[in-house]
């Protein structure tokens, strides 16, 4: 089994598309800013975040609902420099709702939400194991 990716069901799709783009600088696969569906992919590392517009997976399913309630789910990004990745990132829009901060004695995190709540999770690791 492999991961594909994961895929954050959003109700506002174009506004969602401009975060992972334009604030995060996440790299998008095909340019779909209006959606129903669009891969984006980190400068570094294979796994993606994709987006599909939450109406369009109620219809198929029959089910979901117009919105989500609650957290369910986290997206993780790992950065090389924390606290200039969170400098570039809030001078492009987004708001810090955690962090810059030691998680563990290896690892600082911090935390934001896109534009439909969903959490982002941006890591630095300092030690690797060995």
């Amino acid at each position: 089994m492999e991961l594909a990716q994961v895929r954050l069901l959003v109700s506002d799709f174009p506004v969602c598309y401009h975060f992972y783009a334009e604030v995060l600088g996440l790299k998008p696969q095909s340019g779909a800013t209006e959606g129903p569906y669009e891969k984006f992919s980190p400068t570094v590392g294979s796994a993606g975040i994709a987006l599909q517009d939450r109406a369009m997976m109620a219809r198929i399913l029959g089910e979901l609902g117009d919105s989500a309630t609650g957290h369910r789910s986290l997206v993780v990004l790992r950065v090389d420099d924390l606290d200039s990745y969170c400098e570039a990132i809030t001078s492009r829009g987004a708001v810090l709702v955690h962090g810059p901060d030691f998680m563990t004695d290896r690892m600082r995190v911090a935390h934001l939400k896109d534009p439909e709540g969903n959490l982002v999770e941006l890591q630095e690791w300092l030690l690797l194991r060995t």
